[in-house]
């Protein structure tokens, strides 16, 4: 109906519209916004009844919905008093005492804000009232079937509370319906019987407007678990893209599978170590956040690289970074793979498109070799390597030269024909002696290299 009184509004200069059809249109749809305003008005304030500014969403939301469908059964509750009073049953008293204690309950829980206390109140009304009226009216059929009302008891606790309580509720009201039923199917109408025709209309009213309100907790319950589930994959998806960020995929499915220490033993893999050179008198000049957003702008473009040639990066040791090719998953070209990104990590801090405008140097180390890797301890998970190849592998790194990427024996041999090595001779290393190493020039293939081999 708006998009159609937009659009005649809207061709008034081509196309004019009578005067009936304005003066038809523009009331009704007055009407409606009317209406709809009362209704959101209503329900705004309804939700406000016993709200308290420190519930979390989940109860304010329960909270609400409670409140809104017990002041929506008050009209129904009076409505019913009033015609079973009207054919003089005075069994009519009953709906009328419901209605009094739930809404002395709400006007009680306005002030107390005690949500359990109100559940219970509305669950004991809904159970007793209805099927208690049973046995004067005659049993199940004369009652017009209001005796279904009490359903709502156990639907209310499976909505609100949990459900052991819901089952708890329905065994309750399994026992009061029939018992109910089955006392008044004996002891029969006892004040003269209402017209037959008002039996069946209360029983399809009981049924209809009951219904709807079952189908209403209902609907809301299936919603309610379907935004849990929704929410619950979402937080899964987010735990588990934590983890990956700090644990190798391989090793995390472990880590989710089994409680024991993981270790695992790696034949030949290669390690490198990336220290920035003079950073700490750097980073003396800048604040604490430009230090940080530095070191995270530099390591963010060295995890880049990594994941480009498929290495597993370990971990950052403050201004360190520290690298590995052959783990968790062996790959027979893991010296080539650390050589190719230690070799880019050199020239993206010349480039100044990339992290060379910082200003920084490196002094790159590697080793190649057998290690250990693992996860231990049982908080801040952190897959580490352990061996004498990572420790040489460090000590080439502090042994080393800015701007330059110094490797072990081990390394050079590895990397063969493929590469251009300068040979620095021997250095001295703490608890290994003598160690000869080389520094890594560049691709064999590339022409800006002489071409000396490796070997």
């Amino acid at each position: 109906m708006r998009l159609a009184f937009a659009a005649t509004v809207g061709n008034q200069n081509t196309v004019p519209c009578s005067p009936a059809a304005r003066r038809v249109t523009s009331p009704a749809m007055h009407l409606v916004d009317r209406i709809r305003a009362a209704v959101d008005r209503v329900t705004a304030r309804v939700a406000l009844v016993g709200a308290d500014p420190q519930d979390d969403e989940d109860l304010r939301a329960r909270k609400a919905l409670l409140v809104l469908i017990s002041v929506l059964i008050l009209p129904v509750a009076a409505l019913w008093g009033a015609l079973y009073l009207a054919f003089g049953s005075p069994v009519g008293v009953v709906p009328l005492v419901y209605f009094g204690v739930l809404f002395a309950a709400i006007a009680v829980f306005s002030r107390t804000r005690d949500f359990p206390w109100l559940l219970r109140v509305g669950q004991v009304d809904i159970l007793l009232a209805p099927t208690l009226s049973m046995i004067p009216l005659g049993g199940f059929l004369e009652s017009g079937g209001v005796g279904l009302w009490g359903i709502l008891a156990p639907l209310g606790a499976l909505v609100f509370s949990e459900v052991g309580s819901a089952a708890r509720w329905y065994v309750a009201y399994v026992v009061v319906f029939l018992g109910s039923g089955i006392a008044g199917e004996i002891v029969g109408p006892i004040w003269p019987p209402v017209p037959g025709w008002f039996t069946s209309t209360m029983l399809a009213l009981n049924i209809a407007v009951g219904g709807t309100i079952v189908f209403t907790l209902l609907a809301v319950f299936a919603s309610q678990r379907r935004d849990a589930l929704a929410a619950l994959r979402l937080e899964q998806a987010k735990a588990e893209n934590l983890l990956l960020n700090i644990l190798p995929r391989s090793i995390a499915e472990k880590l989710k599978a089994q409680s024991q220490p993981i270790a695992d033993q790696f034949g030949s893999a290669s390690i490198l170590f990336a220290d920035v050179v003079d950073f700490t008198p750097w980073s003396e000049r800048l604040s604490p956040a430009d230090v940080v957003g530095y070191l995270n702008h530099l390591f963010s473009h060295f995890d880049d690289l990594g994941e480009r040639y498929g290495l597993e990066k370990i971990k950052t040791i403050g201004d360190c970074y520290m690298i590995a090719a052959g783990v968790p998953t062996p790959r027979p070209d893991h010296a080539r793979a650390l050589a190719l990104m230690a070799l880019e990590m050199l020239e993206a801090m010349r480039s100044e498109d990339e992290v060379g405008h910082l200003g920084l140097e490196l002094r790159v180390g590697i080793n190649s070799g057998p290690v250990v890797a693992g996860v231990i301890g049982r908080k801040r998970f952190l897959y580490d390597l352990w061996g004498d190849a990572v420790n040489t592998a460090s000590r080439m790194e502090s042994h080393g030269t800015p701007g330059r990427i110094q490797i072990t024996r081990a390394t050079y041999e590895l990397l063969g024909d493929e590469f251009e090595c300068e040979p620095r001779g021997t250095i001295p290393i703490k608890g290994k002696g003598e160690v000869e190493v080389w520094y890594l020039i560049g691709p064999r293939d590339d022409p800006r290299q002489p071409q000396s081999p490796c070997k």
